[in-house]
């Protein structure tokens, strides 16, 4: 077994801050598996060639090559079985694909509004004009514009995790101390990954204590000997 992952890296090498390659490192820990992780950038499209892709995650296990967090989830859950399922079965499977496609609707461009000026600042010197061209594009704004201060976004964030407050916090399902359950999965997750996101960029706080999601969220942090907790992260405060 030699696994390798290219993941999404900041100016410091160390910094890494994709919501997917978050997915996937919560992935591989969850089955008791570890990656060789190479540093990639937004403009390192050469490096990924062989992938077919121009995008991370990728992850390389022998001879298979494997991009996009959920064929990477599903991939590791067929191949490697015998581990900690990510998901256990083919209704998991689909609900997961429901839980994805929330998050990037829902909340990823909360998380990104209330980021975006850090994370203009933590990315490489060489990212910088390929990121605003990208991301103006899609948003049809300026980077400025799309940003918010977090007093508003924090309220729309509040309003978004309304129905996870409700299912981690309601006590109608016992034990649910996570998405999935008694135990993490891959929902988990999914939803993680944006929270990372935040936490590897950012020194703003979405969430407020008391809230069973900022509980949730705390769990996260500790889970596999702190993986998230003892992410580094960017200090280096908004820039231009």
């Amino acid at each position: 077994m030699s696994l390798e992952i290219w993941d999404l890296a900041g100016a410091d090498d160390n910094v890494r801050f994709s919501p997917y390659c978050w997915r996937i490192h919560y992935a591989l820990a969850h089955k008791g598996l570890t990656a060789t992780s190479h540093p990639w950038r937004f403009t390192d499209k050469d490096t990924i060639a062989f992938s077919g892709q121009g995008t991370v995650p990728v992850l390389r296990d022998g001879s298979t090559v494997i991009s996009d967090s959920s064929h990477i989830a599903d991939y590791l859950d067929d191949i490697y079985p015998d581990r900690p399922l990510l998901m256990d079965s083919a209704q998991a499977r689909a609900l997961c694909s429901f839980i994805k496609q929330w998050t990037q609707i829902t909340l990823s461009p909360i998380v990104m509004r209330t980021i975006m000026p850090e994370l203009f600042a933590a990315i490489a010197d060489k990212d910088k004009a390929y990121f605003r061209e990208s991301r103006e594009a899609r948003l049809g704004r300026k980077l400025e514009e799309f940003a918010a201060p977090l007093d508003i976004t924090r309220a729309e964030m509040k309003s978004a995790l309304h129905p996870l407050r409700l299912t981690l916090g309601s006590g109608e399902t016992p034990n649910q101390l996570y998405l999935s359950g008694a135990t993490p999965g891959y929902a988990d997750y999914i939803v993680m990954g944006h929270f990372m996101w935040a936490r590897c960029v950012s020194q703003q706080d979405l969430l407020l204590e008391g809230d069973p999601v900022y509980a949730w969220r705390e769990r996260m942090l500790d889970l596999y000997d702190g993986l998230g907790r003892k992410a580094p992260r960017y200090t280096g405060g908004a820039g231009s």
